[in-house]
Formats: C-alpha cells, structure tokens, sequence
C-alpha cells in the first residue's frame, strides 16, 4: 500500500526552527514586555496630553525609541540581578538563572538596545527628550537596582525613574516640561508606592531568600508598607484632581473618572492598612488589582479630555 503524500501544513517544525523560536522568545522575556509596555504607554501619555500638533515622525521615534530604551533597561536589570534571581521562585525560571541566554549576550542585546533608543529619542524628537530617557536607564539601573539590597528606602527612590516616562513624552512634544507634565509626574511616583507594596507583600518570602531590602521583609507585619500605601494614595487623590482644578481638564469627564478612581484606590489602600495577619494577603490581591484598573482609566479620560478640549 502506497503511504499517503505529506502533509506540509502539519509537518512538525524542525528542531532548529524551533530553537530559534524558544531563543526569540527568551530574549522578548528579557525585556520584561509587561513592565517596558507601561513605560512606553505612559510616555505615549505624556506626548499626546501635551496637545502638540502631533507631528507623526516624531510620535513614531518616540513610540520606538522608548520601547528600546524600556527593553534595555529589563535586560540590563537582569543581566545585573542574574545571581540573586536564582535564589527566587518566581525569577529563577529566566532567560539568565535558567542559562537560556549567556550573561555576555544579555549584556550586548541590553547596551545595543539602550543605545539605539536614547539616540533615536534624542535625534528623532529633541535632546531633552533623549536625555530624560538616558536618565531614565541610569537611575534605574545604576540607583534603584543596587539599593533594593541595600534600604527599604528602595521603592520610594525607584519611583522616580518609574515616573519619567510621561515627562519624556512630554519633553518630546513641546521641548519643555509644563507644570500638567510635572503632574503626570507627581501621579505616575503615588500610584507606583501602593502597587509595589502590594507586589512586595505577595511575594515578601521570595524577596527576603533574594535578599532584598524591602519594607515587608524589614517589617513582617506589613505596617510599614500599608502605611506607605495609605498615605500615597491619599497624596495621589489630591494629585490626580489638580489638571481639573487648574483648568487643563474638564470635572465632566477627567475630573470626575479621577475622583472615582482616586476614592477607589484609596478604599482599597485602607482596608490594605486596616487588616492585619493572614487578612492583609487577601487586601494586598484586591489593592493590585486596583493599581491595575486605576491607570487606564485616568490616564485614558485625561488624554480623552484633553483632545476634545484642545
């Protein structure tokens, strides 16, 4: 009996195709895509509330250049943090603990990447643009990244490379920053200080065996951070109102998404802080999940009502 023909649709993928996809894939894990999406998001944010005219080129350079330069700075805090990232459950699965990639190749891919997005920001939009996204990789990687092992101090400090996004994006629009920037800024540094003590509670026994210096492995009872979170997000609901209070936005639309979303995080801040012992795991879930839900909404109704106002 004559065997059948086959089938070229559901041959198997040869072995080298294959590991060239598992390697595309490690090193798109490399550039931590969830975390590189929300700096270039929000950088995307900062140009467009800037209500420019919008010039596509410079749109395109800064869409690119940030995603490079938000890739490089994963990369590179890998390639920095490779050793400690043994140590934890849920880092040790990487690209670099798992030898998928050589520490020498990350390096490359990480300076090739930061190299190439700071220079297309700063040629592509302007020079402060550039060099807020220099400024960016440098406090990340050379600042925040060091002193997670060092002081508690840690989240609060890395909240600041955290916030430069928008600033960047505005810089890329109008080659200045403009005080609404510098409030996306102050909005982008609160909402990060509750969602990190979330983070850092979840996963406290990982970040105790990495070594971390993090306020709930310093403090156990996760006081420390619950305070942390109630008072920023309090800080951010008077923050987050101000655009509507000095007329850059309207109350109808921004002011009213930020005054629902602000009391929502805050709730949900407070009950992180009101519970205690096994209650605060439960209350740091639902206080990620609102950091979460919280900046799409605002940061969506901003630029919504900045572009029908403008």
């Amino acid at each position: 009996m004559r065997s059948s023909p086959s089938n070229p649709s559901i041959d198997r993928v040869s072995p080298a195709s294959w590991a060239d996809r598992m390697a595309l894939r490690d090193y798109w894990e490399l550039t931590k895509p969830r975390l590189s999406l929300l700096s270039v998001i929000t950088a995307l944010v900062g140009y467009m509330a800037a209500d420019s005219q919008r010039d596509g080129s410079v749109f395109l350079s800064l869409l690119i250049g940030t995603s490079l330069a938000a890739g490089a700075a994963g990369a590179l805090n890998q390639w920095l943090e490779r050793e400690v990232d043994r140590h934890m459950a849920r880092t040790r699965d990487r690209p670099l603990p798992s030898e998928a990639i050589s520490p020498q190749a990350a390096l490359t891919f990480g300076l090739a990447l930061g190299i190439a997005g700071v220079t297309l920001v700063w040629l592509g939009a302007n020079p402060l643009a550039g060099a807020l996204t220099l400024a960016t990789l440098v406090s990340y990687l050379l600042v925040y990244t060091p002193l997670k092992r060092v002081t508690a101090w840690n989240t609060l400090i890395g909240a600041v490379p955290g916030a430069l996004p928008p600033l960047i994006g505005w810089a890329a629009a109008q080659g200045q920053i403009a005080p609404l920037g510098w409030i996306l800024f102050g909005i982008l540094f609160c909402w990060q200080i509750p969602h990190f003590m979330a983070i850092a509670w979840l996963y406290r026994e990982d970040y105790a065996q990495g070594g971390f210096v993090m306020s709930t492995v310093t403090d156990p009872s996760g006081q420390a951070a619950a305070r942390q979170s109630l008072a920023h997000s309090l800080i951010l609901l008077g923050i987050s109102l101000l655009p509507s209070l000095l007329g850059y936005t309207s109350w109808l639309l921004y002011g009213l998404v930020a005054l629902i979303c602000g009391l929502g995080y805050f709730w949900t801040a407070f009950r992180f802080w009101r519970v205690g012992g096994e209650q605060r795991t439960p209350a740091s879930r639902k206080l990620f999940l609102a950091s979460i839900a919280y900046l799409p909404f605002l940061l969506g109704a901003l630029v919504i009502d900045r572009w029908l106002i403008g």
